[in-house]
Formats: structure tokens, sequence, C-alpha cells
């Protein structure tokens, strides 16, 4: 009984680390230049979305890293590994943006995923109110879930 509190309070302490962590990297951390090329074809691309994956990994291990330590949580090396692999891969993976607007039209929200997007040929709604964003968004989301989980019990 003891292992399953100390993994169920690793739990609750790490979620709510990570998905801090992920919108100070996603949001503060990530640079113009890395926002606007990460999902362009080739290596620009994939290099600048490695780069950003790279800081934002270094974000959300430093906050688990934190909370582990100041809090004496029961989480092992292997678990913490784990879980940084489960946050990174899943983020590269959606941030690509082709991915991801292939698992939306995959499961009939292509519409949605292209909402509040500019027009073809036109930038007249600049925003991050898309439908695009916000699938992004829960998508990290339901990974940091996955990724905490992970932490807790490997």
């Amino acid at each position: 009984m003891a292992a399953e509190m100390d993994a169920a309070v690793t739990f609750a302490v790490v979620l709510p680390s990570l998905l801090v962590a992920h919108h100070v990297a996603d949001h503060w951390v990530q640079s113009s230049h890395q926002a606007g090329n990460k999902g362009r074809a080739g290596w620009v691309g994939r290099w600048n979305c490695a780069k950003h994956v790279a800081t934002y990994t270094a974000v959300t291990a430093l906050a688990v890293g934190l909370v582990w330590t100041a809090l004496g949580l029961s989480i092992t090396a292997a678990g913490f590994v784990v879980g940084q692999v489960v946050s990174a891969v899943t983020h590269y993976w959606a941030d690509r943006r082709t991915t991801l607007a292939w698992l939306a039209k995959l499961c009939g929200q292509s519409g949605f995923y292209r909402l509040g997007a500019p027009r073809e040929g036109r930038d007249d709604n600049p925003s991050l109110g898309t439908g695009a964003y916000v699938l992004d968004q829960s998508w990290h989301w339901a990974w940091l879930f996955a990724a905490a989980l992970t932490t807790a019990l490997v």
C-alpha cells in the first residue's frame, strides 16, 4: 500500500509540474525562429523542431528534478528518464505539424484543425486562437499525463 501511495503522490506532484513547465517552455523559452520553422519540410524544420524539443525537455527535466529533490519524491532514475523521453518524443511528433494535421484528418477533425487559420494567400488571422493550436496543446497535455504516470510508476 505504501508503494501505491508513493506513486500516487509522485503522479499528483509531477503532472502539474510538467504542465507548468510545458507552458513556460512552449511559450517563453521557444524562440520565434523555432516556432516559425519547426513545421517546415526537410532538415530546416527537423532541426528547428529538435532545438525546440531540446530546450523544452531541459525545462521539463528541471521542473521534475526540482520537485523530486525538494519534496523527496520516490522517482527512480529510469522513471525520470522514461517520462522525459515520452514527453520529448510525443512533443516532437506533434510539433512537426504535418503529423498532427494527419491525425486530425484521421479523426475527422480537419475542419476544427483549420479553424481560425489564415485563408489561402492571405495573412488575415495571425493569432494563437486556432483549432491547430488547441489540438496541439491538448495533444501535449494528454502525453504529459502519460509522462507523469510513467515517471511515477517506472
